[in-house]
């Protein structure tokens, strides 16, 4: 099977015309300093670099990323928790060079098979009651679509969203947000109030689990009753808060903040773009651990495996509340769901979540001991699958943002790509491809270690 750059050469297939190699390898030719150059002087500034230097990569093979010097990095973050089946996966491009030989774009107006097919699928393992599927370009615009329905459903306006969340770059999304350094907003969209998230190493109540008996999820009644009309159309979560710093809530949280919700009128709105499709191990999708059925599941990210798509799955007598007219020009595009339809076989067909799960459990043992080995450093551990963060603290258990950005440096320096999350941006983020083994956990671990102990001796 051809690797990386070649799955881009299907033009002229069909007509019989020669592959222009020659073309791609002059696409691929920049030297670092020229990209570094061009992002100054072309791209808009308020997307950042993790790194010292932007990192300027070429191809990317399996769990594995190159730049264009030819150095190999583990990939431990996934292009943020998408890359669920790994980089240029030989059996998902197949799928996506037979549709381009076929249909291209077709638009929202038009029926194509792979669009229904994947409709049809997603209703088949999305929970409970879930059936009608809206297909848009990006979590965001899927979040856009949720509350949407949402307020059309229930006939109200108001709506309750998590401290620690977040879901989107557009106005509603970043309104909807509860971080203030992924706001920026000068006028957030109003009727959007804010109950406590279940960030127990951080306990906003000073309490401990199971002790506190729910308090965080419990409040949101008093929040209800004291900053809304009482009249709210729905409540938005994440299963586990990714960018949040992997807030992972206990096992009786969202039962009782449905059921609060449901009390006042309102349905659930589950965001599953980080969550999706095995990465919490096991369940295919995050809530599904806390055995709750959600109203609207919203998906991106992952469900493309790396090409751009969102969906939003909802019950049929929510679904049928909306008759629009709505359009999304590029939303079902037949190429993109046929990535889709072949990513989620490739989940099924190489246990992804059940490996998620075993592969996840023995990297949290090794996070565990280095825990014990840099107490002064590392605060919690917290992971569901391969869904993984590290909390970087100072002596005196507060946040350490300095830390955490070093440590992402001196892993990159010695060939681990990761992440970084939390209110602070003092978490370290990991969310690699699921079908990652053994050895790359060991290899993680490793260059961890030595960070670390860079880190305390100095060495930057």
């Amino acid at each position: 099977m051809a690797w990386p750059n070649k799955i881009c050469i299907w033009s002229g297939i069909r007509n019989g015309l020669e592959s222009d190699l020659e073309g791609v390898e002059k696409m691929n030719s920049m030297t670092p300093d020229e990209a570094i150059r061009m992002k100054k002087e072309y791209l808009m500034p308020s997307v950042p670099s993790y790194y010292q230097e932007p990192l300027f990569l070429k191809r990317g093979e399996m769990q594995y990323l190159y730049d264009v010097e030819g150095n190999r990095f583990l990939d431990f973050y996934g292009g943020i928790y998408v890359v669920i089946s790994g980089h240029c996966n030989p059996f998902i491009y197949e799928n996506v060079i037979s549709q381009m030989n076929q249909l291209v774009h077709s638009s929202c107006f038009y029926l194509n098979e792979p669009s229904l097919r994947l409709a049809k699928r997603l209703a088949e393992i999305t929970p409970g009651r879930l059936k009608k599927t809206i297909f848009v370009n990006s979590g965001s615009e899927a979040i856009e679509v949720a509350i949407l329905l949402a307020k059309t459903y229930t006939g109200r306006e108001e709506i309750l969203a998590l401290q620690g969340g977040y879901h989107g770059r557009s106005m509603l999304t970043r309104s909807l947000t509860g971080q203030m350094g992924w706001r920026h907003d000068r006028c957030p969209v109003p009727g959007i109030v804010f109950i406590p998230n279940a960030y127990c190493y951080r306990c906003p109540f000073n309490l401990s689990y199971p002790t506190c008996d729910l308090l965080c999820a419990r409040y949101a009644e008093r929040v209800i009753t004291t900053s809304t009309t009482g009249k709210i159309a729905a409540v938005l979560v994440e299963p586990i808060q990714g960018v949040g710093g992997l807030i992972i809530p206990p096992p009786e949280y969202f039962a009782i903040l449905k059921e609060i919700v449901k009390k006042y009128g309102g349905i659930l709105i589950v965001d599953e773009v980080q969550t999706g499709f095995g990465r919490t191990g096991d369940k295919r999708f995050g809530i599904e651990h806390w055995e709750v059925e959600p109203d609207i599941i919203v998906v991106a990210k992952a469900l493309g495996n790396g090409l751009p798509i969102g969906a939003v799955i909802a019950t049929d007598e929510i679904a049928s509340s909306y008759q629009g007219p709505s359009v999304y020009t590029f939303g079902g595009n037949p190429v993109i769901c046929a990535a889709a339809l072949a990513n989620l076989e490739y989940i099924e067909k190489n246990k992804l979540p059940e490996k998620a799960s075993l592969i996840g459990n023995r990297f949290k043992e090794r996070l565990l001991a280095l825990k014990n080995k840099y107490p002064g450093y590392i605060g919690d551990v917290r992971s569901k699958g391969l869904m993984v963060g590290v909390e970087i603290i100072n002596e005196g258990n507060e946040p350490n943002p300095v830390g955490a950005r070093e440590i992402i440096q001196l892993c990159k320096d010695r060939g681990l790509l990761i992440g970084l999350g939390g209110s602070h941006f003092q978490v370290l983020r990991m969310g690699p491809p699921l079908i990652i083994s053994e050895d790359d956990i060991e290899m993680a671990s490793q260059i961890l270690d030595e960070s670390f102990n860079a880190l305390k001796k100095g060495v930057i």
